[in-house]
């Protein structure tokens, strides 16, 4: 119950828009807004225990999950990442990686690709601030996906 109650705490300290994204029964939502408006030390104590009773009706697992995503927790994202780096090194180390990546990803924009290395390269050799690295990364997280992100879901009738 004490879990139950400690999980209810974390979703108070989420951001609005966070909060939208789990798509919480309203009665729970409504009770983690009026937790955030409470200063009282006593109604906060209540209203906590609130939140720890409302949450026993709700499938907890995903929230959890995705709360972990977003502190940065969650392995498999983590281990996706580190992936993406790994990459990336690759990339900007070996020229012939980029003709294996594309064969890969025959959807990403190679002009764009080699512009950012060849940039890499020079901010390097200028010791410039690595900007073009970080884009390279941003760009091949955009390219490499997760599939089950991309997949779209069929109509119901």
């Amino acid at each position: 119950m004490d879990a139950l109650q400690d999980l209810g705490v974390k979703l108070t300290e989420l951001p609005h828009d966070k909060l939208a994204k789990l798509d919480l029964p309203e009665r729970l939502l409504e009770a983690v807004k009026e937790t955030k408006r409470i200063t009282s030390n006593g109604a906060l104590r209540r209203q906590r225990q609130y939140l720890g009773s409302l949450m026993r009706e709700v499938e907890t697992a995903p929230i959890i999950d995705q709360i972990k995503r977003w502190e940065g927790k969650h392995t498999e994202e983590n281990a996706y990442f580190h992936q993406l780096e790994r990459l990336r090194t690759r990339l900007l180390e070996d020229e012939h990686s980029l003709s294996a990546f594309l064969q890969d990803y025959p959807q990403a924009d190679s002009q764009q690709l080699r512009t950012l290395i060849r940039n890499h390269h020079r901010e390097m050799a200028a010791n410039k601030p690595p900007k073009s690295s970080r884009e390279l990364f941003r760009l091949l997280r955009e390219i490499t996906e997760p599939k089950a992100a991309q997949v779209e879901l069929p109509e119901q009738d």
